[in-house]
């Protein structure tokens, strides 16, 4: 068993001051054209595709269109490297890559589509993605194409900040302690949770009660780590946590 009284420290942290962003590494390969920028730009698609997925659903695309038209979306915005005309002094990957799908929408529809589309080149395997996880994010018929966006861009955000959480648990050998806590990281225990995953760990309460506080500490870390990801600056790291937390809670 694991037992969090042995190492009551969380895993070393990183990210702990706000570096050269996915983004920022992405504008500047605007300029200087650098396989580094390209890289940066793929992985944030790879991370923040399901919002686009699902604004392309809500707007009545059946979801074997919406994956296609997703898939050729990355495909030319990565092959052409549309990134380069963004303004290096502002501007949020949100916005950009929402607006690229837009004008992209409505280039399609003025063009017949490829026979192949994306070019025959897999960008990001949305059919290797669980239909679990799709079908439970469904669009909502009570929400705009861009509501449901900006809702998804932050569920996207948090899911990909627990898998890094994650990630650092299982590295330190503590991802059975992970598994049993992770719902505590944003929800509170109902009366004797704590006990009974005491009684799995073979721990204390009370110890679970701290540990559970520190993971909490580095949940919010890495969520203000990730933001600051998509962001251009430092000062648009409050105001985009700020806009995500009313996605979430509208």
């Amino acid at each position: 068993m694991t037992n969090p009284e042995q190492n009551d420290a969380l895993p070393a942290r990183r990210n702990q001051v706000f570096a050269t962003t996915h983004w920022s590494v992405v504008v500047q390969a605007g300029a200087d054209h650098s396989t580094e920028g390209a890289a940066a730009l793929e992985k944030l698609c790879r991370t923040y595709w399901f919002p686009l997925f699902a604004f392309v659903r809500r707007l009545g695309h059946e979801e074997a269109d919406a994956k296609d038209l997703t898939q050729e979306f990355f495909a030319r915005l990565l092959e052409r490297q549309d990134f380069q005309n963004v303004n290096a002094r502002k501007g949020k990957f949100r916005t950009f890559l929402l607006v690229s799908l837009q004008n992209f929408l409505s280039n399609q529809r003025d063009h017949a589509r490829a026979a192949k589309r994306g070019g025959g080149k897999i960008i990001i395997s949305l059919d290797a993605l669980p239909l679990k996880q799709v079908h439970a994010w469904e669009p909502s018929t009570t929400q705009s194409p861009d509501q449901l966006f900006d809702q998804r861009w932050a569920m996207s955000l948090l899911a990909e900040t627990v898998r890094q959480l994650e990630e650092e648990m299982t590295e330190a050998g503590r991802s059975e302690q992970f598994a049993a806590l992770k719902t505590f990281l944003t929800n509170e225990p109902r009366q004797g949770e704590y006990l009974a995953v005491a009684h799995q760990l073979g721990t204390s309460s009370q110890s679970i009660a701290v540990t559970v506080h520190r993971l909490r500490q580095r949940y919010r870390e890495l969520v203000r780590a990730e933001v600051a990801r998509t962001v251009s600056s430092p000062l648009e790291v409050e105001e985009e946590m700020r806009y995500l937390y009313t996605a979430l809670n509208p």
